[in-house]
């Protein structure tokens, strides 16, 4: 099944410090910000509070996942992003927001957790797009960079048939065209 194409022009924010507040969604091929209830329910999984949490969002998009995971108490949230436009957009939403413990990077995702240095951060969250077929090589990338006990997160329109090497599938969903799956890192 093919995710939606329309785009709803702003996400919001649906917990902690911005709760409430609203990010712009640029009407750009296989952009396709995570759904409210589809982020609902991965924060419930990780604990309504990342406080002083290192997250890292490899496909940032509208920046949903990394804006969320600062709005409740992420010490960092490294959003990547590839398409100057939508860097510019998670400048100004950062601004604008004043949200100090983001930082936003204009690089391609995979070769940036290639250079990583590993076990740099207690989740990472990756919602490549779904037509890129980047979801197993993110996931791999992503292992070596949570610490132990540390989280994985994949958005795509299948699940993994296998966890990522050295991590162990926590818990998983469907909704509508979203499969998500997290696993973590053994302590």
């Amino acid at each position: 099944m093919k995710p939606a194409t329309r785009h709803p022009g702003e996400v919001r924010l649906i917990a902690g410090l911005y709760r409430g507040r609203k990010l712009p969604v640029a009407d750009r091929p296989g952009l396709r910000p995570t759904p409210d209830r589809v982020r609902e329910t991965l924060f419930n999984w990780l604990g309504q509070t990342l406080d002083g949490w290192r997250v890292l969002d490899a496909f940032a998009g509208s920046g949903a996942l990394g804006f969320e995971a600062a709005s409740r108490g992420a010490a960092e949230a490294v959003l990547l992003e590839l398409d100057p436009a939508l860097v510019a957009s998670l400048r100004e939403s950062r601004e604008r927001l004043k949200a100090e413990a983001v930082k936003i990077e204009r690089s391609e995702a995979l070769r940036w957790m290639a250079g990583c240095t590993p076990q740099r951060f207690e989740a990472v969250l990756l919602d490549p797009p779904f037509d890129a077929g980047l979801g197993a090589a993110a996931a791999a990338a992503a292992a070596r960079l949570v610490v132990p006990g540390g989280y994985v997160y994949l958005e795509g329109p299948a699940p993994l048939a296998e966890a990522p090497a050295g991590l162990v599938l926590h818990r998983s969903q469907r909704a509508g065209a979203v499969h998500s799956q997290l696993w973590q890192a053994p302590l």
